[in-house]
């Protein structure tokens, strides 16, 4: 095997940082700010920090290190300034590259089933940043013969994640007869495709990392309400949840689409503990 870093360690970066350590895999994680570094360290991995908003004023050395890049792109702007700070940094070779990305990437399919041969149809600004962003590593990588791995990845629920406050707050929720399916994926099952991300299966390859259910976000509510006993959503229509919620919250549920896993379990062979949301959403309370 090969030493990990991790580039933002943080949520699920902490998390890999873990499960590669038991496997006794030398660690390094790297958090954009100081106080992010005692989480780190208190992983066991060696702790450093980076920031990649600010030029960088020495070079990172990851030759035939596995490197897992998950910071997400700046807030503006139609490329990553983020990422390409870390490319003009990295001296040697590393023996791969784990790239984090969006199934936002797809844009809106109005409800059909994407696959990862579906081209990629942006819409928001963010995931034209991250398609951005995948075209710069895989250019980058492919010149230095550097192998890569893309992961698309929709949202992420476990622990410390789920929309409690929300149902204390009695936030609305859209109708259920107008809710568009969803995607997402519980932490622990997208740190195991980060780990089966480093097989050979893997090389030069795009896989979609979702736990094979479209449940809309209205039903994950619904659900994460009755598992925790809590109030569920009161429900609006789609149109006036258009008109109140935040700009952020509509853009993603004004996109609809159903994200096709198969391949993340044919081909690398991921095993999902968490396919039942109701378990999931359990083992995350």
């Amino acid at each position: 095997m090969h030493p990990v870093s991790i580039i933002g360690c943080g949520y699920t970066g902490s998390r890999l940082a873990t499960r590669w350590l038991k496997q006794n895999q030398p660690v390094r994680g790297f958090g954009s700010r100081s106080e992010s570094l005692a989480p780190i360290a208190a992983t066991g991995a060696e702790a450093a920090q980076l920031n990649l908003d600010l030029p960088l004023a020495t070079s990172l050395d990851l030759t035939d290190h596995l490197v897992y890049y998950t910071v997400a792109p700046p807030p503006m702007g139609t490329d990553d300034g983020r990422l390409e700070r870390f490319l003009g940094a990295v001296v040697g070779v590393p023996q791969r590259v784990v790239y984090l990305s969006t199934t936002g990437v797809y844009g809106d399919q109005s409800g059909a089933t994407v696959t990862e041969d579906t081209v990629p149809q942006p819409r928001s600004d963010r995931a034209i940043r991250r398609l951005a962003a995948e075209t710069r590593l895989r250019t980058w990588a492919d010149s230095r013969e550097v192998s890569w791995c893309i992961l698309r990845v929709p949202g992420i629920y476990g622990p410390g994640r789920l929309p409690l406050e929300r149902l204390r707050r009695g936030e609305p929720a859209i109708a259920a007869g107008e809710s568009t399916p969803g995607n997402r994926i519980h932490v622990e099952d997208l740190v195991t495709a980060c780990i089966a991300a480093a097989s050979k299966r893997a090389h030069r390859r795009i896989f979609n990392v979702t736990d094979g259910s479209d449940d809309s976000a209205t039903a994950f509510l619904q659900r994460v309400a009755r598992i925790a006993h809590l109030p569920p959503p009161p429900l609006i229509s789609r149109a006036e949840a258009q008109r109140t919620f935040s700009a952020m919250s509509w853009s993603f549920l004004s996109e609809s689409r159903r994200v096709d896993n198969r391949r993340l379990i044919d081909e690398l062979g991921v095993v999902l503990a968490y396919q039942d949301l109701d378990k999931g959403i359990r083992a995350s309370l």
